[in-house]
């Protein structure tokens, strides 16, 4: 293996190594969140776009957008030593396990009524004989 078959990954490698599908490599590329080497047909990620596709990944789970996720990536090129990046990383972090936590909460809420809902079915129905 030479040296740029460690450096470049093709699409495939890709999809393998990350669990995306090919689709979703083109659509983070239209979306300019990641930018591999063209070949002709065929692209090639660098190690920067592998490391972007990690946040990229990452931040989905944790239910930022992607243009959330695109400003973010963007800030590192700024020259500060990812000084902004980090900061508004952060904050933007804080703001979202806010949110999830609340959304916790809710959902807590919701499965004891549907248990409790359930339960009462479940009532009606040997009252009724059905089950």
């Amino acid at each position: 293996m030479n040296k740029i078959d460690l450096e470049f990954k093709t699409i495939k490698e890709m999809c393998e190594k990350y669990k995306v599908t090919p689709r979703t490599l083109r659509f983070y590329e239209f979306k300019e969140l990641l930018f591999p080497i063209r070949e002709g047909q065929r692209r090639l990620f660098t190690r920067r776009d592998q490391a972007r596709l990690k946040l990229i990944l990452q931040g989905k789970r944790f239910g930022f957008s992607l243009e959330e996720i695109r400003q973010l990536l963007n800030l590192y090129d700024i020259g500060d030593q990812q000084k902004t990046q980090l900061l508004k990383t952060y904050e933007l972090a804080k703001e979202r396990l806010e949110v999830m936590m609340n959304q916790k909460d809710e959902l807590e809420l919701a499965i004891e009524d549907l248990k409790k809902m359930l339960k009462w079915g479940e009532e009606v129905l040997i009252s009724r004989g059905i089950k």
